[in-house]
């Protein structure tokens, strides 16, 4: 997500925080790179003329062209910026002092409300522990009752839903009784959607928030319409006034247009971004992380929450032992890295990691199938050969190969790197500073 715009914003940058002084030209110079970069980006053309404008008045008000690192403080100030045209602070759902907590979701077809639903349900499930329950009132849109019902059911919510002969109204206030009489945490209302916006949709909208009272009502929009998302935003705010945005296909959206205009043209957040296709690939928006990685700078904290949620405490303490002890197996890593896997895609990972440059990423490929070989490498080992690989030798090579479907090349190259790795483990472990160089010829 927003690689091009990423790109040419740090290289803009970077080209401004090389220069030891800025002079008023420089720094217009940079707003005009910024302005187009953002364009590019199908920002909101009346965003992007505020955007660089409170940009160059504090850059040129804040004393910055005399300071001594004048080119790192129009960074700071770019950042800041940034943080603020996505929502500044980052803002969740706020639940209900009396169970259930009713969402109200709303989108034109198309856009992934169906889908953002039982993500949405899953993610409370985990990471508030809710017992949630979504409601089936999609009657309209073909086979939209039996998809939430299968990703609803996927996500662990109960699903409430009584086919597609009765009102949606109807269907809402049921489901809100029932909610009540289950005990349920939360009530997810999944509502119809248009192929555009219409008086009936809205009506329809209207009809359910006077029969079930949300406490929040969020409008799923489709990051890869660009201008279109923001424009149906601005549509939905004018007619049904709703809470925060659920920013759908972000993943696939390497401009991010919408992300950068949605809150300033409609004054409503982005509350949650899906990243992906799978159920957990959801995730809170944060407006502050998400500048730092356009910039540049990492997502540490995004990093750090991703790895709290596959790695166990007890389990970093008994590998760091192995590692000092110098037995560390392939079982072990083959542990490991299914546990990274399940972090997301290693591009992903990278873009949170400070200095993965979107200009240095470029061109890099992360190949996801050469982690699969070496998965099935592994696999095609005996328990005692991936405790022992020194055991692995001639006869054994050929058969780990074929159990693989690799070639013994690739699996003499896993046997070497791993011992490589050992090695530098072994070397840290003694409180030696390993040379990275030669270890890297010799893993060749």
């Amino acid at each position: 997500m927003f690689d091009a715009l990423a790109e040419k914003l740090q290289e803009t940058l970077s080209d401004v925080r090389g220069r030891g002084t800025l002079t008023e030209d420089d720094v217009n110079k940079a707003m005009r790179e910024i302005r187009l970069a953002l364009l590019e980006a199908d920002v909101n053309f009346k965003v992007v003329k505020q955007f660089t404008q409170t940009v160059k008045e504090r850059c040129l008000g804040a004393g910055v062209l005399g300071q001594l690192n004048p080119g790192q403080q129009v960074v700071k100030i770019v950042n800041e910026e940034l943080t603020a045209l996505m929502g500044g602070s980052s803002a969740g759902i706020t639940f209900s002092p009396r169970p259930p907590t009713v969402v109200l979701m709303a989108g034109l077809q198309g856009s992934g409300k169906t889908t953002a639903t039982a993500k949405l349900a899953r993610h409370l499930k985990e990471a508030h522990g809710s017992s949630v329950a979504v409601a089936a009132c999609d009657v309209y849109r073909p086979a939209a009752v039996e998809q939430l019902v299968k990703v609803g059911t996927q996500a662990g919510a109960a699903v409430y839903e009584q086919g597609t002969d009765k009102d949606p109204v109807d269907i809402a206030r049921w489901a809100l009784d029932r909610a009540k009489t289950e005990g349920k945490d939360v009530l997810i209302v999944d509502t119809s959607g248009r192929l555009h916006i219409d008086e009936r949709l809205m009506q329809e909208l209207k009809d359910i928030r006077k029969a079930v009272k949300p406490h929040a009502i969020l409008l799923v929009v489709d990051a890869m319409t660009g201008q279109d998302a923001v424009n149906v935003s601005e549509q939905f705010a004018e007619a049904v006034d709703f809470d925060g945005v659920v920013m759908s296909k972000l993943d696939g959206d390497a401009r991010g247009g919408a992300a950068l205009s949605v809150k300033a043209v409609t004054g409503k957040p982005i509350l949650f971004a899906s990243v992906g296709e799978k159920l957990d690939q959801f995730e809170p928006f944060h407006p502050d992380r998400m500048a730092q990685r356009i910039l540049g700078m990492g997502d540490v904290l995004s990093l750090i929450e991703k790895a709290e949620q596959q790695f166990d405490e007890d389990e970093a303490k008994e590998l760091e032992r192995k590692l000092r002890r110098d037995e560390f197996t392939l079982e072990d890593f083959l542990k490991q890295l299914r546990q990274i896997r399940k972090m997301g895609p290693l591009a992903s990972i990278l873009g949170m990691m400070p200095g993965f440059a979107a200009a240095q990423m470029k061109g890099v490929k992360v190949d996801e199938k050469e982690l699969d070989r070496i998965q099935a490498i592994i696999l095609a080992m005996t328990p005692e050969e991936r405790r022992r690989p020194e055991l692995i030798k001639g006869s054994r090579r050929l058969r780990i190969a074929k159990g693989s479907g690799t070639n013994v090349q690739a699996v003499n190259q896993l046997v070497k790197q791993f011992g490589q790795m050992r090695k530098l483990m072994k070397q840290i472990g003694r409180g030696k500073m390993p040379d990275l160089q030669a270890l890297m010829r010799q893993a060749r």
